[in-house]
């Protein structure tokens, strides 16, 4: 990643920021889609236990994320395994690049979910459940626990994918950022199915995406300067 590229992804990244804590604080945005996906004459969100999304999006998806990850890093160890190092040096740093990614973005998103005190929609009042709706920066009731519900754990399994473009960057920048962009659509359907069932909002897919895209970006920035 160039030092141009870099600078633009920091501000792109600040401006995006501001956009999300603008929809979490000040629009409704959340609520109505919730709302979208919520049958209020059987006061349940009805696709939350269809197998489709249940069983397939969620679970076996997710085992298919963590199965791809995996691949590099057993590229790389078979390379050192090896005595002869069959992997160039600069495929070796991507790959680290991609393992790292796919170790870190989780790791982080799982980190704050656990300090995080919003619920999920499904165990909010309006749907149900028994927790306040809060807005970003919000704190809780006294005495109610927290809902570990924010950002969204699920999709992180996938959002790590970016990092791929590494491979292309920054010889080939367009071919490098498309595949950047297209990486991140894995994540945010893994993300929708969630929020279909009721297990996260809009924007808890968006502020792991925004996570991990930083995580990425400050991994690619890190791999440009070991090759200087």
């Amino acid at each position: 990643m160039t030092d141009r590229d870099f600078r633009t992804a920091i501000l792109l990244l600040l401006g995006s920021a501001l956009l999300l804590i603008w929809l979490g604080r000040c629009t409704d945005v959340d609520i109505v889609l919730a709302d979208a996906m919520f049958d209020f004459s059987k006061n349940a969100f009805p696709l939350r236990d269809r197998w489709f999304l249940d069983e397939f999006m969620h679970q076996t998806m997710k085992a298919l994320m963590i199965g791809i990850g995996m691949v590099p890093a057993a590229a790389l160890i078979a390379d050192r395994i090896n005595g002869h190092m069959l992997l160039e040096n600069s495929v070796r740093r991507s790959l680290v690049v991609v393992v790292t990614s796919a170790a870190l973005v989780p790791i982080l998103i799982s980190a704050i979910k656990s300090v995080s005190p919003y619920h999920c929609p499904w165990s909010l009042t309006r749907y149900g459940g028994y927790a306040p709706y809060l807005r970003i920066f919000d704190s809780l009731p006294p005495r109610m626990s927290s809902g570990h519900c924010f950002p969204a754990g699920h999709a992180s399994s996938a959002l790590w994918l970016p990092s791929i473009a590494v491979f292309w960057l920054p010889e080939h920048p367009v071919k490098g950022y498309t595949v950047f962009a297209a990486s991140l659509v894995p994540g945010f359907v893994l993300g929708f199915a969630q929020q279909a069932r009721g297990a996260h909002f809009m924007t808890h897919t968006l502020w792991s995406a925004w996570i991990a895209i930083l995580v990425v970006v400050l991994l690619l920035r890190l791999e440009s300067l070991v090759r200087k």
